[in-house]
């Protein structure tokens, strides 16, 4: 039993699991702040744009019961089958912006790595032991 444990040990603090746990734990923070930046933000302003529309209430009752002006829940309350778009469209917009943070956060990544590996580096200096060679090198040529 003990040799398990010391095996699950090392296999959870290697490094790429660690790193892996702490890019989900920022994932899911990360996913909240644009959740909340769409929810509380953008679908205000694109649903006053479109005339008031609020997406999540978006939907078709497929029996042609005449439930205008019912919300959503009120229309499943009451058993109304429903072809609700309307959140569709709302997790469509929550992942294209999440892509786009994505892609754009990926991006200055790649950038910023590209100016590390432009960067060149400087000679190393010779170590004693070269520098001592070479010493005996150029004696030894000078008495040639």
């Amino acid at each position: 039993m003990a040799k398990i444990g010391k095996e699950f040990k090392e296999f959870a603090m290697r490094g790429n699991v660690v790193d892996m746990a702490v890019g989900v734990i920022i994932g899911g923070a990360f996913g909240k702040i644009v959740s909340s930046v769409v929810d509380d933000l953008i679908m205000p302003l694109v649903g006053k744009l479109l005339g008031g529309a609020n997406f999540t209430d978006l939907f078709c009752v497929l029996d042609g019961s005449d439930v205008a002006g019912q919300s959503l829940a009120a229309v499943r309350e009451a058993g109304h089958p429903v072809f609700a778009y309307g959140n569709f469209i709302q997790n469509v917009v929550d992942f294209l912006i999440i892509a786009f943070c994505i892609f754009l956060m990926i991006k200055g990544i790649n950038k910023m790595k590209k100016k590390e590996e432009a960067a060149p580096e400087a000679p190393a200096e010779p170590s004693n032991e070269e520098k001592l060679l070479t010493e005996i090198r150029d004696l030894l040529k000078d008495k040639k």
